[in-house]
């Protein structure tokens, strides 16, 4: 007989929603099956909402699991119902607000949620972008290098914004490398921003050399570390504080502590973290990166 996914009608609150297919396997190395992900973002809703609360929110879904197909989706997909708040004309975003939105794209097989710098203000088709509330530094680590030489830099940058009075907050990807943001006042254009990380990126390479590369080719980037400057353009997205990353394991953006950073730079244990272990964070140490939410 054909195989049929199985249903279920749930409410979420308030909203009626059908989940489907809850048994799928979405990550094949752990055997973390499709419920267990709509599980994470139910648990985690109340540390990641902030952090996606007014920016609109390009998505990757895996239809079929990690080690498949994926594919970027900014758009509303067809279907979408009337209540997930939106914003823009082309592409029209989702703006997830509540549970039941994280659940309804959860449900999409959306693992990874990524945001740009910047809010919208208002809704729908009139909804106007506002000037980024804070800037972003994605350290990507090179051929030989890894998470200690992510923590090496970001000890770098932390020194060199804290001089322009800026307070930066660590994540690491639950990819490869680690990133830094720091809060902005919006009154600057994020041209203005790109303009400014990627003097900072320049100033970086020309000081530590053996260390950091502020341009992006291949060639240039063997055991050093690539200060991407570029994620401040406006039409760029980084992973949201809390996502879940379509790896071989369900890792986790996870912000992190500066003594965890600091152990890392000095050779101590810095690694990604799965959805798990964050839960388990969160349940302690509340939300590391509530600063930069807004």
């Amino acid at each position: 007989m054909p195989y049929e996914a199985t249903k279920v009608t749930v409410e979420v609150d308030g909203r009626r929603m059908k989940l489907s297919s809850l048994e799928k396997v979405m990550y094949p190395r752990t055997g973390t099956t499709k419920a267990q992900v709509i599980d994470y973002y139910a648990r985690v809703a109340p540390v990641i909402l902030p952090h996606l609360r007014d920016r609109a929110v390009t998505r990757i879904r895996f239809p079929h699991g990690v080690g498949d197909m994926q594919f970027f989706e900014k758009n509303l997909p067809a279907g979408t119902p009337a209540w997930i708040r939106r914003a823009g004309r082309d592409p029209v975003f989702p703006l997830i607000d509540d549970l039941a939105g994280l659940t309804y794209f959860a449900n999409l097989n959306s693992l990874e949620l990524h945001v740009h710098q910047w809010r919208y203000e208002g809704q729908g088709r009139d909804a106007v972008p506002l000037n980024p509330d804070r800037l972003v530094i994605d350290l990507d680590p090179g051929p030989g290098t890894g998470l200690h030489e992510c923590a090496r830099v970001a000890l770098i940058v932390r020194e060199r914004l804290s001089g322009i009075g800026l307070d930066t907050v660590p994540v690491t990807s639950g990819s490869k490398g680690l990133q830094l943001y720091a809060v902005l006042p919006g009154a600057h254009t994020s041209d203005e921003i790109r303009d400014t990380v990627q003097q900072l990126a320049q100033e970086l390479t020309k000081a530590h050399p053996d260390l950091v590369v502020w341009k992006m080719a291949k060639e240039l980037r063997p055991g050093k570390i690539f200060l991407d400057w570029s994620q401040n353009v406006a039409a760029k997205t980084t992973v949201c504080p809390y996502s879940l990353r379509g790896r071989d394991r369900p890792t986790v953006a996870a912000p992190r502590s500066w003594d965890e950073v600091e152990a890392g730079a000095e050779g101590g244990e810095l690694e990604q973290l799965t959805a798990d272990e964050v839960l388990d964070r969160v349940a302690r140490d509340g939300d590391l990166a509530a600063g930069i939410a807004g």
